[in-house]
């Protein structure tokens, strides 16, 4: 459906994202959506499932991603989940992911006091 984010006026590709996150040792795979921000356009999420005997944790997650990405395109959200919802030709089911949301499970840079250089908080 929609695998574009628009965050504060920059275009995000979920798919460059996504290449990032998996890039990490602990990420089996990953998917980045766009949820609604109280600021207007989206904010970035990424719902993660570990490698088998694996844990992930979301701030280690962060600050592997901080030095390879532009800071707009940093996850703001991270949802750790066993595995990533797939159709039957075992394709991430996105819309299902992006109709949760956030969740009480989802974990949120800003609450954790993260801030990446180039945000600015008003």
């Amino acid at each position: 459906m929609k695998d574009a984010i628009r965050r504060r006026g920059e275009n995000i590709s979920s798919l460059e994202v996504e290449a990032e996150v998996q890039a990490h040792p602990d990420v089996l795979e990953a998917a980045a959506i766009a949820v609604p921000s109280s600021l207007g356009e989206d904010e970035v999420m990424v719902c993660v499932a570990p490698q088998p005997e694996r844990t992930i944790d979301p701030s280690e997650l962060i600050k592997f991603l901080i030095p390879r990405m532009a800071y707009f395109m940093v996850p703001r959200y991270i949802r750790v989940l066993p595995e990533l919802p797939k159709t039957p030709t075992t394709k991430v089911m996105k819309h299902e992911l992006r109709s949760e949301g956030v969740t009480q499970d989802t974990w949120d840079r800003e609450t954790a006091g993260i801030v990446v250089k180039g945000e600015r908080f008003t």
